[in-house]
């Protein structure tokens, strides 16, 4: 029991610091390449956060404890839309672009009812799996695309204001030593979520519940720990285009390329029960969809809001641990 609290105590500690290194060396990487932070939380902060849920997901398909997979995305998608999110707005009220509103929200939306789509039947087949790999790709050219747009208008502006001066390029070496340092962030993070991951799910099995709880819950939370942890401290260091873009960035790649990935790679396809298709599933979409009035209202998402947020999440964990019994 002490060597398992142990575990879970270190991988948490580097969450802790991997998420620093990002938030820190992320914001610096937008600035010195002249791309929006929100951009950075979308694409490479998204994609390196949702690592552990690929991981854990893979090896889940590998041992045949498909529940536990998909369990794990649903959970992870939950926990960052109710939870994440709710916490960030509490500790400061979440100011939102109109970009958010009009396309990622949306994106998370559509990948949360797609995700719902093709579990209906019991069974994600493989070329289903495909379909998601490809709107995934589309969604991060159009991401790309976004960014080229709002960079020549804000070039523009500053050409207009300053004159056409071009602001100093950054050196070979210190971008370098950025990138060096967002690479180490992701890998702590992922390694601390695989140590944390690791000793719950132990506790767990201590405790007598089962693959879909754990799944649902421990696991989920487990692996959400990067996105939760990355939340926090960008909102304490008032990153916040970082931590919304992270949440909903990663919560659209947990659907279309990890849960594609591990579609494509299982033989046969990835069972889905009936518990997680007519429950979990459309709790996760309810969820993304609860977010529009929320987000619309003021542009921002308030105290109070955040607080219903994590009220809501409450409720639910308190629901799962009662059905699991």
């Amino acid at each position: 029991m002490a060597s398992t609290l142990l575990l879970c105590a270190v991988g948490l500690a580097a969450l802790i610091l991997g998420a620093e290194l990002i938030t820190r060396h992320g914001a610096k990487l937008a600035a010195r390449l002249g791309v929006p932070p929100v951009v950075i939380g979308l694409t490479i902060v998204a994609v390196g956060t949702s690592a552990p849920e690929l991981a854990i997901g893979l090896e889940a398909i590998h041992q045949g404890a498909d529940t536990l997979t998909i369990g794990n995305i649903t959970g992870a998608n939950t926990l960052n839309l109710l939870l994440a999110l709710g916490v960030s707005a509490l500790i400061l009220p979440l100011p939102l672009r109109m970009q958010t509103l009009r396309f990622e929200l949306p994106s998370m939306i559509a990948a949360a009812f797609a995700m719902l789509a093709a579990a209906w039947d019991g069974v994600i087949e493989r070329w289903e799996a495909v379909l998601l790999i490809a709107a995934g790709l589309a969604y991060t050219a159009a991401i790309v695309q976004l960014a080229r747009r709002e960079r020549r208008a804000i070039l523009a502006e500053f050409a207009q204001e300053f004159g056409a001066a071009a602001a100093p390029r950054p050196s070979a070496l210190t971008t370098l030593t950025t990138l060096g340092a967002l690479a180490a962030g992701l890998v702590i993070i992922v390694l601390g979520a695989d140590w944390l991951v690791r000793g719950a799910s132990e506790l767990a099995r201590m405790w007598g519940v089962s693959d879909a709880f754990i799944g649902l819950t421990i696991v989920a939370i487990g692996t959400s720990a990067p996105e939760l942890t990355t939340t926090i401290v960008s909102t304490l260091k008032n990153e916040r285009d970082i931590a919304i873009g992270n949440l909903l960035g990663s919560g659209v790649y947990n659907i279309v390329f990890i849960l594609g990935i591990i579609g494509v790679a299982a033989d046969g396809g990835v069972t889905v029960s009936q518990e997680l298709v007519h429950i979990n599933i459309p709790v996760m979409a309810a969820a993304a969809v609860a977010c529009a009035p929320a987000f619309v209202t003021g542009r921002q998402l308030t105290r109070f809001e955040g607080g219903c947020f994590v009220a809501a999440y409450l409720a639910y964990v308190i629901y799962l641990i009662a059905a699991s019994g």
